[in-house]
Order: C-alpha cells, then structure tokens, then sequence
C-alpha cells in the first residue's frame, strides 16, 4: 500500500510538505505542489481520511435525514446537498427517518454515532426528540425544508406568499370555490401553505369555508380521500390546489376516477414542480422550490456552523416561481415568475431572505 513516505521519495519533498497538500493546512508553492500531485498520480496514493480523523477529531462526513427519498422534491434536493458536499471534501450517510417522530429520533443517534461532523435534517411533525438530543450533545445540525424554531439553522423556501400566488390566481379566472388538499398536521409547511390559501381568499375578497380545505397529510392516498371529500360537498370547488407534489398525483387520481375532466371541469393547481408536469394534459400550474439550491444552501450553512460553532444561529429562505401552464384553465403558457415572498406579520417588516435571531 502506498504511503505519504513514499509519495515524499519520488517527490523529492518532505512527509510534512506531502501532508500540507493532502490536507491543505499551509500553502505550497505550486512547483513543488505540481510535483506532490504527480506522484500522487503516479503512485496511485489514497488519503487514509481514517487515520486523519483520529488526529483531528473531524470524519469530513455529512449526515442527512430526509424522508421520503423516492419523492422527486427530495431527489433533487438530495442532489444538491451531494454536489455542495462533494466540492468541500465531504461525504454523506444517509437515512429516512420515514417522517416518523421515533425512527428520526433514532435515525438522528445513529448517525451521531457513525461520528459524522454534522447532520442535515428534515424534521417529522413532532421534532421535539431530535431537537432535545441535538442540543444536548451539542451536534452541528441544519434543518432542511420545514422550520423547527429560531435556536437552530435552518434553510427552507417561502410557502405562504406563493400559495397565496395560486389561489388569487385562480381566483382572477372567476373562481370562488377554491379548495385546498393541505399536508400533514404538525409541519411548518402545511401550516404557511394554509395561511397562503386563506391570505389568498382575503386578497381576492373571498370567504374562507372549512369545507373546502382537507387534509391530505402529503400523500397521493390520503390527497386521493380528500379530493373525493372536497368533491362531495354540497357546494364543491371549481378549483382546487395541492400542497405538494405526491398530494397532486392523489387529486389527479380522484379527478379521473370521477370522471372530471381538468380544467373543462375543475381546475387544478399545484404546490411543488416536477420535471414531467409538462407531460401532463393538460399541463400543471404549478410552484417550483429551488430544491437542489436548498440542499447546496444547507451544505454551507452547516459549514459554516463547523467553522464557527458559537455564532448565532440563521434562518435561510429561498424564493420559488410561479409555472403557469395550462391546468388552471387558462389557454397557453406563460415564462416562470418569481412567486411572492410570504407576508409579513401586520406591523412587522417584510421577511428577508437571511435571517439572525436578536440575542
């Protein structure tokens, strides 16, 4: 096997200068760099990172939770947090908590255990475990896609404000039935897309009527049941928009086993882009999260927590744009626009992208 020792003979340099550019601790100067490099080559030497973790008390491994990895949302950000990962030297171990407060809790130790730097983590419902455990052992830890509180990093896009895109929007084609399938119960974006579809109904000078919102606990099934449950009102939706991508596969399902035809019959649109919505016909209006920025955002916001372990921590939101296609009823497409931040609170200065928490 070959050493740092013999990358140093064929060199013609010192272990110490081979170990400075391995690990990039003190500048080289690039001829002699250019030679390390070669020999490296040559020889076919692999950092033992092993062996350096013992020294450095640091893995170069990143932890990520996400549950539902077969989602394309989560796929794309999965890619994104490889990408960003990759480029710094790290490397990933990954595990569905399978957004079950228990299993992310045990997810979460076992991955503290394998000894990685830190973890990113898309929290369950019911976080308060995984929050607790974190905290106490002091683990660097992002939360990705829903918000835990402000005592952590946390990196997410905006979900009121587009939601609220939607509903006016089918609201300007002359609908006031507008229904919403909402998530699961307990997530943060349920509870923002919520407040976007009923600030929606209040800027279109609509009232809100509990009939038509329903739980679809951001699956195709359950958004299947409260399709059908909107649907059998006494006064059903002309238009109904879904909360995330699975839940839309579940109304489409609905829809066709009733033979409703979207948009001549109802329309339709959608929180959550998907690279075959176009295949659709007709084609999703849909919102579209920046997902593999998201991951590449938790990649270096969790960096630069490693860096520097007591600054406070930060909230990151990404905008997302509003895809109008055609299954809103309207005829054509139209280019993607920015869709609108999340309002801020009556008397309070609009959100900003970055947010610190006052000390």
């Amino acid at each position: 096997m070959t050493t740092m020792v013999d990358v140093a003979r064929r060199a013609g340099v010192s272990v110490a200068t081979v170990s400075h550019v391995v690990n990039d601790t003190r500048p080289v100067r690039p001829g002699t760099r250019a030679a390390v490099l070669a020999a490296i080559e040559e020889l076919g030497y692999t950092h033992n990172t092993l062996a350096r973790s013992l020294v450095t008390s640091r893995t170069r491994s990143i932890g990520l939770a996400v549950s539902a990895i077969s989602n394309p949302y989560f796929t794309e950000i999965l890619q994104g947090v490889e990408a960003e990962a990759l480029a710094a030297g790290y490397s990933l171990l990954i595990a569905d908590p399978h957004d079950d407060p228990h299993h992310e809790r045990k997810v979460v130790q076992l991955l503290h255990e394998r000894r990685v730097d830190g973890m990113i983590v898309a929290p369950s419902a019911e976080p308060s475990g995984t929050t607790e455990y974190v905290t106490k052992r002091q683990v660097p830890v992002v939360f990705l896609d829903r918000l835990v509180g402000d005592g952590f990093d946390q990196v997410c896009a905006e979900s009121t404000g587009p939601v609220r895109d939607l509903v006016t929007h089918l609201a300007g084609l002359g609908h006031t039935r507008i229904g919403l399938v909402a998530g699961l119960p307990g997530l943060s974006t349920t509870t923002e897309r919520v407040e976007g579809y009923r600030a929606g109904l209040r800027a279109a000078g609509l009232p809100f009527a509990p009939e038509l919102l329903a739980g679809g606990n951001s699956e195709a099934d359950g958004a299947e049941h409260a399709t059908r449950q909107l649907l059998a009102a006494a006064e059903p939706p002309t238009a109904i928009v879904t909360a995330n991508n699975a839940m839309t596969i579940g109304a489409l399902r609905a829809l066709r086993d009733l033979g409703l035809d979207v948009p001549r019959d109802i329309a339709l649109a959608c929180f959550d882009d998907f690279s075959w919505a176009d295949l659709f016909t007709p084609r999703l209006t849909a919102i579209a999260q920046p997902s593999k920025e998201l991951g590449a955002a938790a990649v270096r916001l969790l960096l630069e927590r490693l860096d520097d372990p007591g600054r406070p921590p930060r909230t990151v939101r990404l905008p997302c744009a509003f895809v109008h296609r055609t299954s809103c009823g309207c005829p054509g497409d139209r280019e993607p626009r920015p869709a609108a931040a999340r309002p801020a609170p009556p008397g309070r200065a609009p959100a900003a992208q970055e947010r610190t928490p006052a000390p």
